[in-house]
């Protein structure tokens, strides 16, 4: 038996933002308020099209829509990008950590093998004089 869960909020986030297009009108929410047709000027797609990545938008908590008169603005809301930054973050510094590891091991390595080379090319007599 299959059951329906509605995904957690994060899960919104990263699906609203999985889309080039989504991404692209949260970019331009960013400078402030527009109106649909306004949103949709830079793609090549109808205006119902933008309507349904507007709605997946608002849905995941990323944009609010208003209601002036004829005119309904649309308004980016971050609560959610914050959440997901944070979300992120948590693995960043955890990605970061493994890197720093890594290089002080190779470091390490690096030391490792000058030590050596110069115990090879280096033929000392006892009073330390190379041959």
């Amino acid at each position: 038996m299959v059951i329906a869960t509605t995904p957690d909020p994060i899960s919104n986030t990263f699906a609203a933002l999985a889309d080039p297009t989504r991404r692209a009108i949260l970019a331009r929410l960013a400078s402030g308020e527009a109106s649909v047709t306004e949103l949709a000027e830079p793609f090549k797609m109808t205006l119902p099209a933008v309507s349904k990545h507007l709605k997946v938008l608002e849905r995941a908590g990323l944009i609010a829509r208003g209601r002036e008169a004829q005119w309904r603005p649309c308004r980016l809301q971050a609560g959610p990008l914050k959440d997901a930054d944070e979300w992120i973050e948590r693995y960043r510094r955890h990605w970061e950590e493994s890197f720093d590891r890594l290089d002080s091991y190779l470091q390490e390595l690096q030391q490792k093998e000058k030590k050596y080379s110069r115990k090879i090319t280096k033929k000392e007599d006892k009073n330390g004089r190379e041959n």
